[in-house]
């Protein structure tokens, strides 16, 4: 038991590490200092810092639906609308952070140029499991939006705003570029919304 603790509270020493100073500038000694863990507490469950890097990303893997989906979906029935729920969730860590947060496995992609082919499969599983969700919504909302809306390629699409916005957010530490951006998709859907009116209208 006090193992499966240990290794937790190195996971999320790590993670809280990883997103406020990055993968790279974080040390092995920062990691056991804000884990208040020992050296052979750490080599004992991760040889190697990849290896806790590994175990970061598969957190945030499992954590999409129930840290970020659910809190951001509770209560909001429309599809649509859950998609820009969410996206005014990073918004409001952007607020709280005073325009430092950034998307955790979108700065880590940034970050490791040229990472080992595990590592970079967990990034992209991130990656799908968000357009995963932002998919389920525009099928329920295909009606909507046009039946030939190709809804894989707009949930990445999605995605791609969300972490435009996010970064040039960070960039001016100013929230107008990721309102500005927010509001252009937002543009974009009620443009296909008309469209699909005017296509079942006879």
């Amino acid at each position: 038991m006090q193992d499966g603790v240990t290794r937790e509270r190195l996971i999320d020493a790590a993670l809280r590490l990883f997103a406020e100073k990055g993968y790279q500038a974080t040390s092995v000694a920062d990691i056991q200092r804000e884990s208040d863990c020992h050296s052979g507490s750490f080599y004992h469950f991760f040889p190697a810092k990849q290896d806790l890097l590994l175990a970061v990303l598969d957190r945030y893997r499992s954590g999409i639906v129930p840290m970020l989906i659910e809190p951001a979906w509770a209560n909001v029935r429309d599809p649509i609308e859950r998609i820009f729920a969410l996206l005014a969730r990073y918004r409001m860590l952007l607020e709280i952070s005073q325009c430092n947060f950034g998307c955790p496995i979108g700065s880590l992609a940034l970050e490791l140029h040229e990472p080992e082919a595990e590592v970079r499969q967990l990034l992209a599983a991130n990656f799908t499991g968000w357009i995963d969700q932002i998919e389920r919504c525009l099928i329920e909302a295909r009606r909507v939006l046009g039946r030939g809306l190709d809804t894989r390629r707009t949930a990445s699409f999605v995605l791609s705003v969300m972490e435009g916005a996010v970064m040039q957010a960070r960039t001016y530490r100013d929230l107008e570029p990721f309102d500005a951006s927010i509001k252009t998709l937002r543009d974009y859907f009620n443009k296909l919304q008309s469209a699909a009116v005017r296509e079942e209208t006879p």
